[in-house]
């Protein structure tokens, strides 16, 4: 299967792949089930400029790599805890400076400033997952309060 590299449309914040590339290509239907999104979605993550395929086929399929799927990952990671699309946009922004920069053995103040930037995104994932833990604590205990009911009014389903 002969594959271009992505020449237009939205980019990597570290730029589009140069040359052919490289690695294991899987199409949009692969890369769905491995990641555990459907295909409609992936294709709006692309249409928003979140996500875009290292590569197309000559019959112009998406074809994705290892990296394309990790960063399908973070937004699937980050939807459950209601960052917006500009939020993982942001946030896959940073990963890809800071990896851009960590392959150049850059250091300085930008790099600090990506660190910065990660580290609020931490503090505001850990503060979502609490907010979620507590709305599950709730929410088992409001499914307690009804099973108390059940037992003590007869269950009808024993």
């Amino acid at each position: 299967m002969a594959a271009t590299s992505r020449s237009t449309g939205p980019e990597h914040a570290s730029g589009p792949v140069p040359g052919p590339v490289s690695g294991r290509l899987m199409q949009i239907g692969e890369a769905a089930d491995r990641v555990g999104l459907s295909i409609r979605t992936i294709r709006h993550y692309e249409e928003v400029g979140l996500i875009v395929p290292s590569a197309r086929s000559e019959g112009g399929f998406r074809l994705y790599t290892e990296p394309d799927l990790d960063r399908l990952a973070v937004v699937r990671r980050m939807k459950p805890l209601g960052f917006t699309l500009d939020e993982m946009r942001d946030l896959l922004d940073v990963l890809d400076a800071l990896d851009a920069r960590h392959a150049a053995t850059g250091t300085g103040t930008d790099r600090h400033e990506l660190l910065d930037r990660l580290g609020m995104f931490h503090t505001a994932a850990v503060a979502r997952v609490s907010a979620l833990r507590d709305q599950l604590d709730m929410a088992e205990g409001f499914a307690g309060t009804l099973r108390d009911k059940l037992d003590h009014h007869g269950d009808p389903t024993v």
